[in-house]
């Protein structure tokens, strides 16, 4: 009850800075998804408030702020920037620090900030290899400063003899123990190097490099030849042909993404089987001319294929295929005669094997079929 009328004591300013800066703060949270009005609000307003309001207030925000999972950018480096004694839980536990916000606040704040971020649960690679680093930059904490710097000072003495004189011109490496200390240090350099590589290839290994296509599509050599001479002919059907046999898909879906003018298709697909660059760009230009204008000192082709990623267009690929298969679903074969299966030698004729083959008939874009006949012409 005692504090109760403590916090009377106080003036009525004050006291109403606080309470809206805490109203603010619990409106914004009550937000599920705040759009981008609400969101450049709260940054309006929550700067003032804060640096109007009390130090309890200050600290009861940024404790509620830490578990918001989206924040305003300015809000986020302004809380982030604060005095440790305040921004320590939402540099700890803070959802709405991206990894690069958290390496610029631990370069530019200092040892503490550095030290609230290590105690975060998780932490990327990335983030982990710049506090590594960081390690040796940063000045140690003032407590061991102190029991560091109580270490090594000189005892008080008389004046320095000649053998003190003799000594103090030694070079470090001219002692016994130098050999030792400068092999520790060595040794502890190497162990951290050791450390920063093996968290980089545990990041790596969940994304394969480019070049291990195992299991994976890719175009064989003889098919990116027969792609580059049916491109350079300008020979539409053989192309379309050989795209279908790429990827085992059927010709109809070949015909679809060359229908579309623009080369984005076609590019997703050269990228998606890790055909070569320079091959790939010559069949774009080839197939469709107007790419082969040049950009910013490149063709439009190389801005398509180089801003692509290859993830990507092989996830693409495998929907195309995906819907390809559920459009050409063939239709059940009929079951063999019993003739035919008491004489496995004798030969089916030509016309009952066209009769028996699955049909596949697409849910077909006539239009687009004519299309791209009078290209053919």
């Amino acid at each position: 009850m005692s504090e109760q009328f403590r916090e009377l004591e106080r003036p009525a300013g004050a006291r109403n800075k606080d309470v809206v800066l805490m109203a603010t703060v619990t409106n914004f949270q009550a937000l599920s998804f705040p759009g981008k009005s609400e969101l450049r609000q709260f940054a309006e307003l929550f700067q003032p408030l804060f640096a109007s309001s009390s130090m309890e207030a200050r600290r009861e925000a940024v404790a509620a702020l830490s578990q918001s999972p989206r924040l305003p950018l300015s809000v986020a480096a302004f809380i982030a920037s604060q005095p440790i004694s305040i921004a320590a839980p939402f540099l700890a536990s803070s959802p709405a620090l991206s990894d690069d916000m958290l390496i610029m606040i631990a370069r530019t704040q200092g040892a503490d900030h550095a030290r609230a971020i290590v105690k975060r649960e998780r932490l990327s690679p990335t983030v982990i290899d710049a506090l590594v680093s960081l390690r040796h930059a940063l000045p140690p904490r003032p407590e061991k400063a102190k029991t560091v710097a109580a270490k090594a000072a000189p005892l008080p003495s008389a004046t320095p003899s000649s053998f003190d004189k003799a000594i103090a011109d030694l070079q470090m490496r001219d002692l016994p123990g130098a050999v030792a200390v400068e092999e520790s240090l060595a040794e502890g350099t190497a162990r951290e190097e050791a450390l920063r590589q093996t968290i980089k290839r545990m990041a790596r290994q969940q994304r394969p490099p480019r070049e291990d296509r195992l299991g994976r599509r890719q175009a064989t050599p003889v098919q990116t030849a027969l792609l580059v001479r049916f491109a350079r002919q300008h020979d539409g059907g053989l192309f379309a042909t050989t795209l279908a046999d790429m990827l085992s898909s059927s010709r109809w879906l070949a015909e679809r993404i060359l229908l579309d003018i623009s080369g984005r298709q076609l590019a997703t697909t050269l990228a998606g089987v890790a055909m070569e660059d320079r091959d790939a760009i010559f069949i774009l230009e080839h197939i469709y001319p107007h790419l082969a204008r040049s950009e910013n000192g490149a063709s439009r082709a190389e801005n398509i294929l180089f801003g692509m990623d290859p993830d990507q267009a092989e996830a693409r690929i495998d929907s195309w295929i995906r819907a390809d298969r559920y459009t050409f679903a063939g239709e059940e074969l009929p079951a063999e005669p019993q003739a035919a299966r008491s004489r496995p030698d004798e030969a089916v004729p030509m016309v009952a094997a066209n009769q028996t083959s699955p049909k596949r008939q697409p849910v077909g874009d006539e239009h687009g079929r004519q299309v791209l006949r009078a290209r053919k012409r």
